[in-house]
């Protein structure tokens, strides 16, 4: 085999790249390595089996290699289990004229009777070593068809090789699989597609540039006929730029979260003539790729200057909105299969991409609360008041407090007045409704820590404005918040109605200047130390103070020093 590539014998008389470009020999084949290592080395060791399945996507060069593995059998002069591709036996082969090899279109001929005819011409000789039937898109078959080649795949004439030939092989006879050497095609890598294409537009001088053979690769999408058949397209037209869809607007939409943007560029493709399915198939293919660079790079079939344009999408989409989008449109792909109007689940499905509220899933609501986050981390936080001086233990000397007036000793042995009695705490169950004041200090203190993280991000900047009769009044600091009130009102209410007693209607208003007033995060808080004696515990009350002694050491210190305070 020779060391490099070597580029596909020219054939007279066609036009067609991806027939005239057709390789003739094993040693013109690119990639599928795997497949041409097994067949040489079968032929060359005459070990060849009497049935084989090539199965793999179009365009990988199934019908191609079984008519090498005809040329090689036939072959006057093979070297190293090769065909020449000289003498008479290639010759006819490559024109189609040779009578050892027989080719059946399973698509249309899938009919018994069109079986049993092969099948009796089978047990004829021919003129060369060996005859070849091969049945393209045999998963075609019908049923009786499969039952009637199935015994003689089983015991054929010993002259006789059948190549089968499927895009599906899942839906070939589990049979008929088992009584053939099954050898799997696989697309071709951008690289050994872009490197077939420079070689073929230089042994046809078409001298076609960069920008022609990079967008002939893309639209092959591992497939070498497809790619020749692009490139021959494309060079016939001229227009590299027209021969897929721009998305480069309908993802600037999507990035700066623009529904208008975004239906503008879906209308401005749909008004170019696109489909609106293949839009989407060509968007989902688009952001794959794009997910790709940003996941396993070497996995990415863009190359160049396409490969950089969809790198610097990842980086602004980022990979959490990169999935949502593969997700997203390809539930709308299949949707469309059985929608009357295609364009409007497109559409739809962009405007859940831009507007995470209108979508229920769980990536779009994360999406919402890392929005969220990172506006409140934006906001200013306001100054901290200073500290409080502190003074070492042992400097300096503890106030004197005041005597107290002497009073006279009758006075002192007299009875104290009872006092007088405190005013009864405002109670929920009492009748009438809560005071504003009331409302907002026990809002921040007693109703917020109740919610949920999610509500607690949006009630941190919040403030309570009004209350009229049992209608609260809220205010938020911008109107995407507003938008995302929804979720958190139920858990809301529920915390209202359990400090107050009392169901509230809530209504919500933005004011911006609420913004700049947001308050920092809580900073964490340092677990408590096990209990001890010295500790007053919780009697249940929600009022009950807690004192806390980290220590023996520093209850000691407080006793002996009233007032003083330890510094590190």
């Amino acid at each position: 085999m020779p060391d490099g590539p070597v580029t596909p014998t020219s054939l007279e008389g066609v036009t067609s790249l991806y027939r005239r470009f057709r390789p003739g020999r094993f040693c013109e084949m690119r990639g599928q390595e795997h497949v041409v290592r097994a067949l040489r080395g079968a032929v060359a060791n005459a070990r060849v089996s009497h049935a084989y399945l090539f199965s793999g996507p179009r365009g990988t060069g199934k019908t191609t290699t079984a008519r090498i593995l005809a040329k090689a059998l036939n072959c006057e002069r093979p070297v190293d289990g090769d065909a020449c591709n000289e003498c008479a036996s290639c010759v006819a082969i490559t024109k189609g004229s040779s009578l050892d090899v027989i080719e059946l279109d399973a698509a249309s001929n899938n009919g018994v009777d069109d079986v049993r005819d092969i099948v009796a011409g089978a047990w004829h000789g021919t003129p060369g070593s060996w005859k070849v039937y091969i049945f393209d898109e045999v998963h075609q078959l019908s049923k009786a068809a499969s039952a009637a080649l199935l015994k003689t795949l089983e015991e054929p004439p010993a002259h006789v090789v059948f190549v089968l030939a499927t895009t599906d092989p899942h839906k070939v006879l589990p049979t008929i699989r088992s009584r053939t050497q099954h050898l799997e095609f696989r697309l071709y890598p951008a690289e050994t597609l872009a490197s077939l294409l420079r070689d073929v537009s230089d042994a046809a001088d078409l001298a076609a540039d960069e920008a022609t053979v990079e967008a002939a690769v893309r639209l092959g999408r591992g497939s070498a006929r497809d790619a020749l058949s692009a490139l021959d397209q494309l060079l016939a037209t001229g227009a590299v730029a027209e021969a897929r869809p721009t998305f480069d607007g309908l993802l600037e939409g999507v990035a700066q979260s623009d529904a208008v943007a975004t239906l503008t560029a879906l209308a401005s493709l749909v008004g170019e003539g696109w489909d609106p399915e293949q839009l989407a198939e060509s968007l989902a293919g688009e952001v794959r790729q794009v997910f790709l660079l940003q996941v396993a790079p070497r996995v990415a079939d863009a190359v160049d200057a396409d490969r950089a344009r969809l790198a610097d999408w990842g980086e602004r989409l980022g990979l959490a909105r990169t999935v949502r989008v593969l997700e997203t449109v390809g539930r709308a792909i299949r949707e469309m299969k059985s929608a009357p109007d295609k364009v409007v689940i497109l559409e739809v499905a962009l405007v859940r991409l831009v507007r995470p509220e209108l979508d229920a899933t769980y990536e779009a609501l994360e999406e919402r609360l890392g929005r969220l986050e990172r506006e409140l981390r934006a906001a200013p936080s306001p100054p901290a008041p200073p500290a409080p001086p502190r003074r070492p233990i042992g400097q300096g000397a503890a106030p004197v407090p005041e005597a107290a007036p002497s009073v006279p000793f009758e006075a002192a042995l007299a009875p104290a007045p009872a006092p007088a009695p405190a005013p009864p705490a405002p109670s929920d169950d009492a009748e009438g409704d809560p005071a504003l004041d009331d409302v907002r200090t026990r809002f921040a203190e007693r109703v917020v820590p109740r919610t949920s993280r999610a509500a607690q991000l949006i009630l941190r900047s919040a403030r309570v404005e009004a209350l009229e009769g049992l209608v609260l009044t809220i205010a938020v600091a911008s109107e995407e918040m507003r938008q995302n009130t929804e979720m958190i009102s139920q858990g809301l209410r529920g915390a209202l109605e359990h400090e107050f007693k009392r169901g509230f209607t809530l209504h919500w208003t933005v004011d911006a200047s609420l913004a700049a007033a947001a308050p920092p995060a809580p900073a964490p808080r340092r677990a408590p130390a096990p209990m001890r004696d010295e500790e007053v515990h919780d009697t249940g009350d929600d009022d009950a103070e807690v004192v806390v002694v980290d220590s023996a050491a520093e209850h000691l210190i407080t006793e002996m020093f009233p007032g003083a305070e330890e510094i590190s």
